[in-house]
């Protein structure tokens, strides 16, 4: 499976690319951060993210995008360039017919450390652990987007029996006479 990974931001949106199987060793194929200047007109930068997920959609063209979900913050406009980032994401993802996955930070954190609490370097130590990587993945925006991915590969097969155990009792119960 291969993944794309969204950290999503305005100024500094993560992205990574992971492929893999759970239970197996994990390759990164990329990791990077599409930015966008704080100054810049909202409207501008939106379409910066775009054209960046774009590229990295293109270029790497993954079966699966999973992206940050995003949560409730103190501070309403980081919250709301976070959630137009990631919206951009969804958008260019549906757009190509592909999946999108949405994962809390404390699912993430989670899977790849073992801790829904850990701090952002105990993920990225993680990151480059899982991955055999030289160094962590620099800004953290970066290695958080390979969690992202990471944590997909891993939660997956788990959530795909869940759904399919979901669907067969739905329909089981539909088929009963009343």
């Amino acid at each position: 499976m291969r993944v794309l990974g969204v950290d999503p931001g305005l100024t500094r949106c993560g992205v990574g690319v992971v492929e893999g199987v759970a239970g197996r060793p994990l390759t990164m194929l990329g990791v990077g951060v599409v930015r966008t200047p704080a100054d810049a007109e909202l409207g501008l930068r939106l379409v910066a993210v775009e054209r960046g997920m774009e590229e990295w959609l293109d270029k790497y063209r993954p079966e699966v995008v999973a992206v940050e979900r995003v949560f409730s913050q103190h501070n309403v406009s980081t919250v709301m360039g976070t959630a137009q980032a990631s919206a951009v994401a969804m958008l260019c993802a549906a757009r190509r017919g592909l999946p999108v996955a949405l994962h809390t930070p404390s699912e993430v954190k989670a899977a790849v450390t073992g801790s829904g609490r850990a701090d952002k370097a105990q993920v990225g130590s993680m990151v480059t652990r899982l991955l055999r990587l030289s160094a962590p993945p620099k800004p953290a925006d970066a290695a958080d987007a390979l969690a992202l991915a990471i944590c997909h590969i891993w939660r997956a097969p788990a959530q795909n029996r869940l759904q399919q155990a979901v669907a067969q009792h739905a329909s089981a119960v539909k088929g009963r006479p009343s």
